[in-house]
């Protein structure tokens, strides 16, 4: 997957403001033939696709902003995450999980706001309903969601090489947070919303719950090696875990099996931008802290000035009315 956009995708920010404009498929650059006939086939819902992506990087930067890696994007290149995305580390893995996962939600909720002809609720699954509550609304159909982004991310992850293993793995690790994290919704029906009866629907959760499962997933990754073994069609390499006392690794989980560069310094080979400027949190032992945000370089203090709504008053009825007022706060920045 080197150099393209977000790995398997190929589909940057760029292409995440079309909306309703219609999209010419042959003019997204990076994208392989599979992936050219499937935008072709599905055209009506490339907006949710493109929206997933910018969703996934998002949330990314949210999940790892306290960090040394902060999920930086670069704006000149098709490859937007720089070389970062090269090496088979944690970071290339939670990015996979995280775009493939923002994918699939976005397209299943479009599909369920109807935006989009060749999709809608999901009407399979529904089971016998339980005490109080009857199905209705609008379940939402995560297989349909999960079904294109497997078509168009896992499109370029065809070779029998280990990153593609690697990479299809965690694709399909992020659609299954999803699936794992779905629940019911209900709504109450009766006089002044007295809940005789309910109507309940599948529902995806906030993008931030995906967020925060996956980032866990990084956090206890499996580190894998590489094995090669010999088939009709030639070498073919697979995936083992390096360390056999740990528990194997499930399709819930994500998979890497080279080292993270330590983000400390800029490196442009690594992608690695440095922490040098970062503003980091004075009061934390934690990876946000100025101690280890900064790698013991040590950090500058400087003092702001804030404008803030300061001494608010209910007036009935109703609006409230505030003062202004200036406050002075410390920010600490690695050096």
């Amino acid at each position: 997957s080197k150099g393209l956009v977000v790995g398997s995708l190929a589909i940057g920010p760029q292409y995440s403001s079309l909306g309703t404009q219609p999209i010419l498929c042959g003019s997204i650059p990076g994208l392989v033939p599979k992936q050219l006939r499937f935008c072709r086939n599905y055209v009506e819902i490339m907006p949710s696709v493109a929206e997933g992506v910018k969703i996934g990087i998002q949330e990314c930067q949210h999940q790892f902003r306290g960090r040394r890696w902060n999920c930086t994007t670069v704006n000149d290149s098709l490859a937007i995450f720089g070389p970062v995305l090269d090496k088979a580390t944690r970071e290339s893995a939670f990015v996979h999980a995280i775009a493939s996962a923002g994918v699939a939600f976005a397209v299943t909720r479009s599909c369920a706001e109807g935006s989009a002809t060749i999709c809608g609720c999901d009407t399979r699954h529904k089971g016998s309903p339980g005490e109080g509550w009857k199905w209705g609304g609008c379940s939402e159909d995560v297989e349909f969601g999960s079904m294109v982004s497997r078509e168009f991310a896992d499109a370029r992850e065809n070779r029998p090489d280990a990153r593609s293993a690697m990479n299809r793995h965690n694709n399909e690790a992020g659609r299954t947070s999803i699936i794992e994290l779905m629940h019911l919704k209900c709504k109450c029906h009766g006089l002044s919303g007295s809940c005789e009866v309910k109507t309940c629907w599948w529902s995806q959760p906030d993008f931030r719950v995906i967020g925060d499962y996956l980032k866990d997933k990084y956090d206890s990754a499996s580190e894998m090696v590489v094995e090669k073994h010999r088939e009709s069609r030639g070498w073919v390499e697979t995936l083992r875990p390096k360390y056999n006392f740990f528990k194997a690794p499930t399709e819930k989980d994500l998979v890497y099996y080279e080292n993270s560069p330590n983000f400390c310094e800029p490196n442009p080979e690594t992608g690695s931008f440095g922490t040098r400027d970062r503003i980091c949190n004075v009061t934390s032992h934690g990876i946000d802290g100025c101690d280890l945000l900064c790698c013991g370089r040590g950090h500058n203090t400087r003092t702001e000035k804030r404008k803030e709504k300061c001494h608010c008053i209910f007036h009935w009825c109703c609006y409230v009315r505030c003062q202004e007022c200036i406050r002075v706060y410390d920010v600490h920045t690695c050096k």
